[in-house]
């Protein structure tokens, strides 16, 4: 029998693998362990292993080698004794980035503990009612406009806006009147909020209160004053469940997991008594 194929089956041997990496821990034992036996006994267990290895291939793209699995074992060992170390003498007290750390993972251990089934339909619904305008459409407009820039005189700016409502009267064209700017002079179904974004929280109000059919103003916005005419007006409408079930279930946890970290806070503070020094 050839001896390269008969070495080729012992090395994919799974046992062989197994008793690689026992020497690796042997090896790291061995150059980190205490000596004559004395101290804290450190136990690098198979999970532990599993998980250097794991997280390895999943960067590389390929499993580690038995030098580089040892590697990862010699350094997971100094980061225990480093860590063990650094408790002895305290340096985790009055450290606010240990704090924080420690912190978080204590509140996404409490999110995970939640778990638990699905919301219901009668869960949601009874969310929705409760919570709708989080969840309502705005209200949408159709409106045009002619502009007249806010840095003339206020007595020229009064003058432009009798002339161009005298136009419109007559059946002008709104797009030959005005000075151009560089919002559009038409804007068609547009939700109110752009609307307050792209003019200004005055000018949406006031949009909102307005006729339909009929120039109105002059209406002051972030740029100047404006003739409005609003031809239609949509309030907002809260949509069915079955349109926005993600958006609802998502809002739902949410304040679930919220809830439940106030809860856990308020029933770990009742074990302690605070007391705040007084100044000298």
């Amino acid at each position: 029998m050839s001896v390269v194929p008969l070495i080729g089956r012992v090395l994919r041997e799974p046992l062989l693998h197994f008793l690689l990496i026992g020497l690796a821990l042997f090896v790291a034992y061995d150059r980190f362990g205490p000596a004559g036996g004395g101290g804290e006994r450190i136990v690098v267990t198979r999970s532990t292993v599993d998980e250097l290895s794991r997280q390895f291939a999943a960067r590389w793209m390929r499993p580690p080698t038995e030098q580089e699995l040892s590697g990862l074992v010699d350094t997971w060992v100094r980061e225990e004794i480093y860590y063990r170390e650094g408790l002895a003498l305290g340096l985790d007290r009055e450290d606010p980035v240990i704090k924080r750390r420690l912190r978080q993972k204590l509140e996404v251990m409490q999110e995970e503990s939640l778990g638990g089934d699905a919301p219901t339909d009668t869960v949601l619904k009874d969310y929705l009612g409760r919570n709708a305008d989080r969840f309502r459409e705005p209200a949408r407009t159709t409106f045009e406009q002619v502009y007249f820039s806010g840095s003339a005189p206020v007595a020229e700016v009064e003058r432009l806006v009798a002339a161009a409502r005298q136009a419109l009267a007559r059946g002008a064209d709104p797009g030959t009147l005005g000075q151009s700017m560089m919002l559009a002079q038409r804007h068609d179904d547009t939700p109110m909020d752009i609307v307050s974004r792209d003019f200004g929280a005055e000018f949406a109000a006031r949009l909102a209160e307005l006729p339909t059919g009929t120039w109105q103003g002059p209406i002051a916005s972030a740029y100047g004053a404006h003739l409005v005419r609003v031809s239609v007006r949509k309030s907002g409408t809260l949509p069915p469940l079955e349109q926005i079930r993600p958006a609802v279930i998502r809002e739902w946890e949410s304040e679930r997991r919220r809830e439940a970290a106030t809860q856990a806070y308020a029933e770990m503070r009742s074990r302690y008594w605070i007391e705040i020094e007084a100044k000298p």
